[in-house]
């Protein structure tokens, strides 16, 4: 019996040109959108850069001081301050540099012809900046006559140096407060921690390194004290705020028998079960 050879079947289907189009023009398409977007990411980093953005501490740390204008002003009171009996003139001819040609000779200032006065110390002990470039600085200044006095002097920052913005004032001291208490804070009640707070401070005082280094860490910075203390008790020991430090109150006394009460700040640390010490009060190293 003959069979019917079987034919090929054709099966017709419809899409629409939009779709046809879209599928063959889609590669191309991406390919020059991906570049545009390279093209304008380059575009605004070359138009405006990115800047590293400083930790928040940074942003708001204070400007450093002006030491050379602190030091203007503290030789400006010194030399303000001093004069000799009957010698006019020297005083003069020794604020001349600081005169200019807005202020009177002497800065205004004409001391009794048969005194003299002197100037122990002097120190700057409080700044503010009423407009840029211009330090109003609180001058201490201990005097052989009168006693301690405070006086402002206003410095400025001109193209040619330093100068005096206008006469001195004479101020009354800073404000200052009572001692702040430390009622409030936790006492260590660990008599391991005690016995080593105890035995390093008695150390630190009497400037015993070697015997010191027995309770230090081993990456810990102390630098030892110049005047050698006996440690004659230890008054109190608290927990400072925060984690890892210890208050400690002691009672000392040096060998003129001078005795003083003292407070320390120790960083502390327990290893493999023992206490040491990384730090007392200070920085050696800042």
């Amino acid at each position: 019996m003959a069979t019917t050879p079987s034919r090929p079947v054709v099966t017709l289907t419809t899409h629409p040109l939009w779709r046809l189009r879209l599928a063959r023009e889609l590669p191309r398409r991406l390919l020059y959108g991906l570049a545009t977007m390279g093209l304008l990411a380059s575009a605004r980093v070359a138009i405006d850069p990115p800047r590293p953005r400083l930790p928040e501490a940074l942003l708001h740390r204070p400007a450093p001081p002006d030491l050379s204008a602190e030091g203007f002003a503290v030789l400006f009171t010194r030399r303000y301050l001093t004069w000799e009996a009957g010698d006019q003139q020297t005083r003069e001819n020794t604020l001349t540099p600081y005169v200019g040609g807005g202020l009177q000779a002497g800065v205004g200032l004409q001391p009794p012809a048969d005194s003299e006065q002197r100037v122990q110390w002097a120190e700057v002990v409080q700044e503010r900046e009423p407009q840029p470039h211009e330090h109003v600085y609180t001058v201490a200044a201990q005097t052989d006559t009168v006693g301690l006095l405070y006086l402002t002097v206003s410095v400025i920052r001109t193209s040619s140096g330093l100068a005096l913005a206008d006469y001195p004032a004479f101020v009354g001291s800073p404000a200052a407060g009572s001692a702040r208490s430390a009622e409030r804070l936790r006492e260590v009640s660990e008599p391991a921690l005690s016995a080593v707070i105890e035995r390093a401070l008695r150390n630190y005082l009497a400037g015993s390194a070697s015997e010191l280094a027995a309770d230090l860490t081993g990456n810990a910075q102390v630098s030892m004290p110049g005047l050698g203390l006996d440690l004659q008790s230890l008054q109190s020991l608290r927990w400072a705020p925060g984690v890892g430090a210890v208050i400690a109150t002691v009672q000392a006394v040096d060998r003129r028998g001078a005795q003083y009460t003292l407070t320390y700040e120790l960083d502390v640390m327990r290893e493999q079960g023992r206490w040491e010490i990384s730090a007392i009060q200070m920085d050696p190293d800042t």
